[in-house]
C-alpha cells in the first residue's frame, strides 16, 4: 500500500490534476507491482511562494508546472524496479496531462510493514496475508 503525496501550484484544472493523479498510480501499478485497487493520494496545491524549487538542479529547465511526487512505500525496492518507476511515470505523464519530463521530481521512500497502520490502530506486520495485499 504506497501512498503518494503529489505537490504543485494552484491553477490546475480538476481533470489534469486527476490525470496527473492517474498517471502516478499507473506508473506504480506497473513498475511496484501496486494493486489497482491499492490507492492512497494526496494532492497538496501551493500558492505562488508555498513550493520552492530549483529551475535548473538536477536537469530542468523547470517551469511553473513542476510537480514533486513523494512516494512512501511498505517495503524496499530494486534499484531497477524504481529507475523503471521513475522512467514510466515521466512518459505516461507527459502523455496525459502534457506534463514536461523536466517539471516531474520523484523521491521514493521505502519503509517496512512495522512502520504503518492501516486501521484499527493495528500494526500492519501483525495482520494475516489475507487481511492484507502485497505493496
Amino acid at each position: 500500500m504506497p501512498y503518494a503525496r503529489i505537490s504543485l501550484l494552484k491553477g490546475k484544472s480538476p481533470e489534469y490534476l486527476r490525470a496527473l493523479a492517474d498517471g502516478v498510480h499507473q506508473a506504480m501499478v506497473e513498475c511496484f507491482a501496486v494493486p489497482q485497487a491499492d490507492r492512497f493520494q494526496i494532492i497538496h496545491q501551493h500558492e505562488p511562494g508555498e513550493l520552492i524549487f530549483d529551475r535548473d538542479y538536477g536537469g530542468g529547465p523547470r517551469s511553473d508546472d513542476f510537480a514533486l511526487v513523494a512516494i512512501q512505500t511498505g517495503r524496499p525496492r530494486t534499484g531497477e524496479a524504481k529507475a523503471a518507476l521513475f522512467a514510466r511515470m515521466a512518459a505516461i505523464l507527459a502523455e496525459s496531462p502534457g506534463l514536461a519530463p523536466a517539471d516531474l521530481l520523484v523521491v521514493v521512500s521505502d519503509g517496512e510493514m512495522e512502520n504503518w497502520s492501516f486501521s484499527h490502530g493495528r500494526q500492519a506486520s501483525t495482520l494475516s496475508a489475507q487481511e492484507l495485499r502485497p505493496c
